[in-house]
């Protein structure tokens, strides 16, 4: 009698061992994947806050270089109303003196007061204003004082210069010194006039900036500065032969010009390294 066999499933052994290794292969491949994601998302994170970190960065080099432009606008700003005011001033000067029968001659921008030294009766090659002159000296003098202390304008000016010119004829007097001896014994002159003979009340040199120091400053200049550069005639020699009243208004000091340039390129260069990091 025959025993009966027993047949197990063919191939059996060898697709357990496949399946098995084709889920722990699965299985790995899953965890690279998952590192793979968490990688990803710390790489995101990171980057977010460094852009978040850049743009914050580039942000605050925005404000300082618009507070800068602000500051710069700011004195421009103050400079050009001061410019328009002098301009008021030197205006309002020439009109009362040519009212009182006074030629004088205003600069295009409105910053010099020419006054002939005819109208102030220096001789050739003297530096001493005539006594029948003297008046209109000191009338000048007197409009000069009211119109800076009217609402106290003379607070937006640096420097009015009292310069003696004179034209290019040659001059050998004054121990040597010539034109410039000239030029400038002419405009201390003036200034001695008004210092000597104006009122208390009218005195230019009382007259300060906010260090202290005189407003007013007296210098010569022979016929180095000329309006009319030519000389041919006489006319042309008579415009050069003047004394100039010369406004300059405050401005930015240069430090602090410096200091706006610095900041402002400061502010460029943090920008410039924000939007490039």
């Amino acid at each position: 009698m025959r025993r009966p066999v027993r047949r197990g499933r063919p191939g059996s052994t060898n697709d357990d061992s496949y399946w098995i290794s084709f889920s722990d292969l699965m299985s790995a491949l899953l965890l690279v994947f998952l590192l793979a994601v968490v990688l990803l998302v710390v790489s995101l994170t990171n980057k977010e806050q460094e852009l978040v970190a850049q743009q914050e960065q580039a942000a605050e080099a925005e404000a300082a270089f618009a507070a800068q432009r602000e500051s710069l606008e700011s004195q421009v700003a103050t400079l050009s109303d001061r410019e328009e005011t002098r301009a008021q001033l030197v205006n309002e000067i020439a009109e009362q003196l040519r009212d009182r029968g006074i030629r004088v001659e205003v600069s295009e921008d409105s910053s010099v007061l020419h006054i002939p030294t005819s109208a102030l009766g220096f001789d050739s090659g003297s530096y001493d204003i005539r006594p029948a002159h003297q008046p209109v000296a000191l009338t000048i003098g007197t409009v000069l004082a009211d119109a800076l202390r009217k609402d106290e304008r003379y607070a937006i000016l640096d420097t009015v210069f009292v310069e003696g010119h004179t034209d290019n004829a040659a001059f050998g007097g004054l121990e040597g010194t010539g034109n410039w001896g000239l030029s400038t014994f002419r405009a201390i002159s003036l200034w001695r006039l008004w210092d000597a003979a104006l009122p208390q009340e009218k005195q230019l040199d009382a007259l300060r900036r906010d260090d202290g120091t005189p407003i007013f400053s007296v210098s010569g200049y022979a016929e180095s500065r000329p309006v009319e550069p030519a000389q041919l005639t006489e006319e042309q020699r008579a415009a050069n032969r003047r004394i100039d009243l010369r406004f300059t208004v405050k401005g930015p000091t240069a430090d602090e010009l410096a200091t706006i340039v610095a900041d402002v390129s400061e502010g460029a260069t943090a920008g410039a390294a924000g939007a490039g990091s």
